[in-house]
């Protein structure tokens, strides 16, 4: 495995990172969690140290619980654990009480005295980080302060101007943020104003939510030259950044533990400005796919958002959305006519979308 330092702390973290949201449902479901849990502890065996949960995370809100389930097996210093608490959504409570509730209560689930990098989860612009903030990350230093937390740092979904924001004020240890071969463009001034602050960076979604895998065909151009395959090579080539502390990859079973280790053998790390030049002539950035995070599936008419985003997907990829939607998803296009256009969607959308814009294209196909 690959080590790198995470920011200006003392934390060496594995390159590649175990996302904890992709357990498998039905074992969940069976409460088959140690079979979850056996996951958790393959991945550390084979080197990782790093694992991502948050509290609402898994059918049930159970990925803290699996994750504390594992790592309660392991020596304490053997591993880094990362979890979030909610900020800037309406449904969350913001108060004090409320703050060392969730705090206490992911303590509790992980089975650790102490969080290695606890994130200001959810700042979805800078209107609700600039609302929340001061009320926010003064609970967390007062948490810090008496042990229960390491390094406080952010997670967001934000273009890359928004977070040189977030970033300037040097509060922060590091951040959490969506950064993948398809978006390169999208986040780079983020990543490089954190990184000259010294600031651990974890990317999610290297795979782009599942689009590159899937669509292997298409961005078959990521793996020339190297004996990896597309998903192993999207991997590597996030992880290759040397102002990125870790490529987190949710896993669902050990080939993607595996998958995840090999893209990152023999490691060679080079500054962001070198790697995208490399990459400008081999493929287009394309920031307007969704990555299906599914934050906006919360639709009053019940219209079902991210299926109509996933199929857009294929539109902007070259194809038709409306076999998607057939023969994968089983909803009709006139459906997506429902739409009330709130903007409620759009406000959650974690990438900015247009979504209105896109249901009343997809309806009038």
């Amino acid at each position: 495995m690959y080590y790198k330092k995470y920011g200006n702390t003392d934390m060496k973290v594995s390159a590649a990172g175990f996302g904890c949201m992709r357990f498998n449902e039905d074992d969940i479901k069976a409460g088959n969690l140690n079979k979850c849990a056996d996951l958790i502890l393959y991945a550390h065996g084979k080197g990782i140290n790093y694992f991502d949960t948050a509290p609402f995370y898994c059918h049930d809100r159970m990925s803290e619980t699996i994750t504390g389930m594992a790592l309660s097996q392991l020596p304490r210093d053997s591993y880094y654990i990362s979890t979030k608490g909610n900020f800037g959504t309406a449904i969350d409570d913001h108060t004090k009480s409320g703050f060392r509730r969730r705090l206490d209560q992911s303590l509790k689930d992980l089975k650790v005295d102490y969080i290695d990098v606890y994130h200001l989860w959810c700042i979805l612009n800078l209107e609700r980080y600039e609302k929340l903030y001061d009320v926010m990350y003064e609970m967390c230093e007062e948490a810090k302060a008496e042990g229960l937390i390491r390094h406080i740092a952010f997670s967001s979904h934000m273009p890359g101007d928004q977070l040189e924001t977030v970033v300037q004020k040097d509060d922060f240890a590091g951040m959490l943020i969506g950064y993948n071969a398809l978006n390169y463009r999208f986040r780079q001034a983020g990543i490089n104003t954190a990184y000259d602050k010294g600031m651990g960076i974890v990317a999610m979604n290297p795979l782009g939510g599942g689009i590159i895998p899937s669509n292997s065909d298409k961005f078959a151009y990521l793996a020339d030259g190297t004996d990896l395959s597309v998903p192993q090579a999207a991997l590597r080539f996030v992880a290759s950044h040397r102002e990125i502390s870790v490529a987190l990859v949710g896993c669902a079973n050990e080939r993607d533990v595996d998958d995840a280790v090999i893209a990152v053998n023999n490691l060679a790390e080079k500054p962001i400005a070198e790697i995208i030049k490399n990459y400008e002539s081999k493929g287009e950035a394309i920031n307007d796919l969704c990555t299906g995070c599914g934050y906006c599936d919360s639709c009053p008419v019940g219209v079902q958002i991210p299926k109509y985003m996933d199929a857009y997907n294929m539109e902007l990829l070259g194809d038709s959305f409306k076999d998607r939607l057939n023969w994968h998803w089983d909803v009709t296009a006139e459906q997506a006519g429902d739409c009330t256009a709130c903007g409620l969607c759009e406000e959650l959308c974690t990438q900015h979308l247009p979504i209105i814009e896109r249901l009343k294209y997809i309806a009038g196909k």
